[in-house]
């Protein structure tokens, strides 16, 4: 199967993911076009939007899964930026290596299983290669079992743990994988990648 890939700009990625989140209805926490935004404007990222044929329309394309990632660096003025690289630093080198941040993404619950977030992720990990970045990190939580088992088909690897005092479903994962020439000739999906404008 080949997959259609849609790479956005700033502006209409954002508008794009927001508009994503809000028709899945599946986001607890929904991120709006400005916080989109914000979070990326200066410093290097990829918006990717996964589309695909309707099942009973095949003539329509519609978006079935998307993905954010952008550069982390060793220091950060945003808040929840700057408390992740600080829960990173005992297991994450920042000195002298770009790092990427695979910061928010989904799949539409009837599309899952079906390869879109691999493909998006596979992108993500050969564009980032070509640009330099050494490693990609995530977070999740404990509860995420289809993310977590999504990222371990991934091969990324746990690099920390952080116990939740109550409720250790709410305890946070952290993984990360290397991103070398061998992850990017491991990739497995046939994309099509056409840069919106």
């Amino acid at each position: 199967m080949e997959y259609l890939i849609k790479q956005y700009p700033l502006d209409t990625g954002a508008l794009e993911i927001q508009y994503i989140e809000e028709y899945f209805g599946e986001f607890p926490r929904k991120k709006t076009a400005r916080e989109i935004m914000g979070r990326l404007t200066d410093r290097e990222h990829l918006i990717l939007v996964a589309e695909a044929p309707l099942p009973d329309d095949p003539g329509m394309i519609a978006p079935v899964s998307f993905k954010i990632v952008h550069e982390l660096r060793a220091v950060e003025k945003e808040h929840k930026l700057s408390d992740l690289v600080a829960r990173l630093k005992d297991c994450i080198q920042f000195d002298g290596r770009k790092v990427l941040y695979s910061w928010i993404g989904g799949t539409r619950r009837d599309w899952r299983g079906q390869g879109h977030f691999r493909a998006l992720t596979e992108e993500s990990e050969a564009w980032a290669h070509s640009s330099g970045f050494h490693e990609v990190v995530v977070k999740t939580k404990n509860r995420f079992y289809d993310m977590r088992g999504t990222l371990d088909q991934l091969e990324f690897d746990v690099v920390k743990y952080e116990v939740h005092s109550t409720d250790n479903r709410e305890s946070k994962v952290y993984l990360s994988k290397r991103l070398t020439s061998d992850v990017v000739k491991a990739h497995t999906s046939t994309r099509t990648v056409v840069v919106a404008e």
